[in-house]
């Protein structure tokens, strides 16, 4: 290598390092035991974005997401170690300006009846299913509500978002809820859920609103969950998004798991909220 390369890589390098240095970090808040009527109470870890407590005139859309347990935290992750680092991937695009500052608010799941929670209709096929509207009311009576009491919230800006079951929940909400969200992460969606019933909700959907929607799929997640996202992309297409309004990503490499969507938690982040 010669010396003017040598220099130039050496320049590069600690450009990179100087970078990393000035990414100021938000904060984590916790939020315990909030009650709630479906079953009873639930943790929120809150995600408060860098700059907050200076700018006390300012406010911020706020991301629902699901799973709270595999956000933020390594030994809450359902998988010890293994979860989204989603306040990192917050404070990169925030400090990069690639994305504008935003509240995420990480709920946690019920437990064993997950399957039951994040799913709109109940599938005969495992006899279980059928309390998204449940999980809705939660969200939109109780927990909403507490979030827009205790931080600078826009209440009008509004995303919900998460993976496999989670995914398949933040698109049926969006969808559903278009008057009180107006953007979702769909990420690995379980699609395949009560013979893609999710396909009919598309199909009837005839509000004028076209929500900003994150859509991808990891390559290594199989043949059938590969094509019902495709089928779901080409049916939001066709219902009248389009790339500005529906953001697609098939990641090659991608399994079904907490590092594969925290490879896409960034540009999932840039994509739902541009900077301005």
């Amino acid at each position: 290598m010669s010396s003017e390369s040598f220099s130039s890589t050496l320049r590069r390098l600690f450009r990179l390092e100087n970078r990393r240095a000035t990414v100021r970090p938000g904060r984590i808040e916790r939020i315990p035991h909030v009650s709630t009527t479906f079953d009873g109470s639930r943790d929120l870890t809150v995600y408060v974005p860098p700059g907050y407590d200076e700018r006390d005139g300012r406010r911020y859309p706020v991301l629902y997401m699901h799973d709270g347990q595999n956000l933020f935290e390594p030994e809450r992750a359902f998988i010890p170690g293994q979860h989204w680092r989603l306040s990192e991937a917050a404070d990169e695009a925030i400090a990069a300006r690639t994305a504008s500052p935003m509240i995420i608010v990480g709920i946690d799941n019920g437990g064993v009846a997950r399957g039951d929670e994040y799913t709109p209709v109940r599938d005969p096929k495992y006899n279980a299913g059928g309390r998204a509207g449940d999980h809705a009311r939660m969200l939109l009576e109780e927990i909403k509500p507490l979030i827009d009491e205790r931080f600078r919230t826009e209440p009008e800006k509004n995303g919900v978002g998460g993976s496999s079951l989670g995914g398949l929940l933040a698109l049926h909400l969006v969808l559903r809820h278009s008057d009180v969200f107006d953007r979702a992460a769909v990420m690995s969606p379980s699609f395949w859920w009560a013979d893609r019933a999710i396909l009919r909700e598309i199909d009837d959907y005839d509000r004028r609103a076209r929500p900003r929607i994150w859509l991808d799929v990891g390559g290594r997640e199989g043949v059938e969950t590969l094509r019902n996202t495709r089928l779901v992309h080409e049916r939001l297409l066709a219902r009248g998004w389009t790339s500005r309004t529906l953001g697609y990503h098939e990641d090659r490499r991608g399994d079904h798991s907490e590092r594969a969507w925290a490879r896409r938690a960034r540009p999932m982040l840039e994509f739902l909220f541009p900077p301005a």
